[in-house]
């Protein structure tokens, strides 16, 4: 008994309540997050849209998630966390009503592009607000099970999609919208404004002409592109499972099934093993632990080179998921870390763009890759996994130390707020005291 509860004390102990309220919201969003994964099917089965037109819609999704994760990064750092948050889902849920409703095409796109926004602007608020509630010593727990919440409200998700889906594509939008409703009352219920919290000076490179930073510092902030461009290549082979693997398999002989298994067993490992993953990695450098996770990745991709039937490619799932496991912690954590405390919300907006970029790169490259390479495509893969291992260690050492030096401003403009505040009280006090000693003379 005391090993368990040694162990949840390790996982998830020490986490202010607040934070619980923001894990809630996530997983509630996500388990109800399943109306846009049957967006072409509801196109072409409901809709009567060719595959083509069902195709530039689901496009203009994702041309809309990737202003959204800018636009939410702004207004995290401009208007609050909860506000961006609250906003984003109110008008989500209203959307996706919308959208249930709607039958002309032109105004399905349109709105198509309205949810992408809004479905991806809660992101970087999201993370913005645990780094503002969550003590440095503290975050690698609480970005573990961020990631933990989300793939297990995925899971939930895939399992009430298909019930729903054959039962009614209206139930499908409307109880997408219930859920994103709920998430957003949870928050406006719970959740206070974290913004405020960060009340050091902006802290970061000025930018050119001594303007105030933005969204420009962090897009012409080295270290930090750096870092983005290894996650970058990181969610590229992420994005393999369900973009390039799925053609491999046919080519293999293998159908949906055995396609859906492969994703299953992924989905199962995260929900059982992501808690253990903290134990694991505690201790150990953030840049060895990313080269190790990336380089499992790697070598996990890189195997389907070899694969010939089903047992393959479930091998190489649990390699590769077990990567991805080991990943996510201190890939949350470092993009925390570099980012000045007036800027996290931008910052985390560049990051999230990796995303939408990768699911753009993965198929569109790695299709023609498949095609004239074959089997080589997964070597060409496994490389580039490889490489950005290696690129890991090496941007590892200058990145701790940028993180150094930002603690370090951090640390001197708090000191300097803190005793601009007391020397004020102080004068203040000095202000009164010969007004309160001229009353009491009068008085005598």
């Amino acid at each position: 008994m005391r090993g368990l509860q040694r162990w949840w004390q390790e996982t998830a102990g020490g986490l202010p309540a607040t934070f619980w309220y923001l894990w809630a919201g996530i997983l509630i969003n996500r388990a109800g997050a399943f109306a846009m994964l049957f967006l072409s099917l509801y196109l072409t089965d409901a809709r009567g849209a060719s595959e083509a037109l069902a195709g530039t819609v689901v496009g203009a999704y994702g041309a809309g998630g990737a202003v959204g994760v800018l636009l939410g990064g702004v207004l995290a750092d401009r208007w609050g966390r909860r506000a961006t948050l609250v906003t984003a889902h109110l008008i989500a849920g209203g959307l996706m009503v919308a959208l249930a409703l709607s039958r002309h095409l032109v105004l399905i796109a349109a709105l198509a592009a309205l949810v992408g926004v809004v479905h991806s602007m809660p992101g970087p608020a999201f993370v913005a607000a645990i780094v503002d509630l969550v003590p440095e010593q503290r975050r690698s727990r609480a970005f573990n099970l961020q990631f933990w919440a989300f793939n297990l409200g995925m899971a939930v998700a895939s399992l009430l999609a298909g019930v729903l889906a054959e039962a009614s594509f209206l139930a499908l939008f409307l109880v997408d919208a219930a859920a994103t409703l709920a998430t957003a009352i949870v928050i406006a219920w719970k959740v206070p404004e974290t913004l405020g919290r960060a009340t050091t000076p902006p802290v970061g490179r000025a930018e050119a002409g001594g303007r105030r930073p933005g969204l420009r510092t962090a897009l012409t902030d080295r270290i930090f592109l750096t870092f983005v461009a290894l996650t970058f290549v990181l969610a590229v082979l992420t994005m393999q499972t369900s973009t390039i693997m799925p053609l491999a398999m046919r080519a293999d002989g293998l159908g949906p099934s055995s396609y859906g298994l492969v994703v299953a067993l992924g989905g199962a490992l995260i929900v059982l093993g992501q808690l253990f993953v903290p134990r694991l990695i505690d201790g150990h450098r953030k840049d060895v632990v990313l080269a190790a996770s990336t380089a499992l990745m790697a070598l996990g991709f890189g195997a389907l080179a070899l694969a010939n039937g089903l047992a393959v490619y479930l091998v190489a799932a649990v390699v590769w998921t077990v990567g991805s496991m080991l990943a996510a912690p201190p890939n949350a954590q470092i993009n925390a870390d570099l980012a000045p405390p007036a800027l996290r919300g931008r910052y985390q907006s560049v990051f999230y763009l990796t995303f939408p970029a990768a699911s753009f790169v993965a198929p569109t490259l790695g299709g023609v890759s498949l095609q004239y390479l074959g089997a080589g495509h997964w070597l060409i893969v496994g490389a580039l996994g490889l490489l950005a291992a290696g690129a890991h260690l090496l941007a590892g050492p200058p990145r701790e130390r940028r993180v150094a030096a930002l603690r370090r401003a951090t640390d001197a403009a708090t000191s300097r707020a803190v005793s601009t505040v007391g020397a004020g009280r102080s004068t203040e006090g000095r202000t009164a005291d010969p007004a309160a000693a001229g009353e009491r003379s009068s008085a005598s």
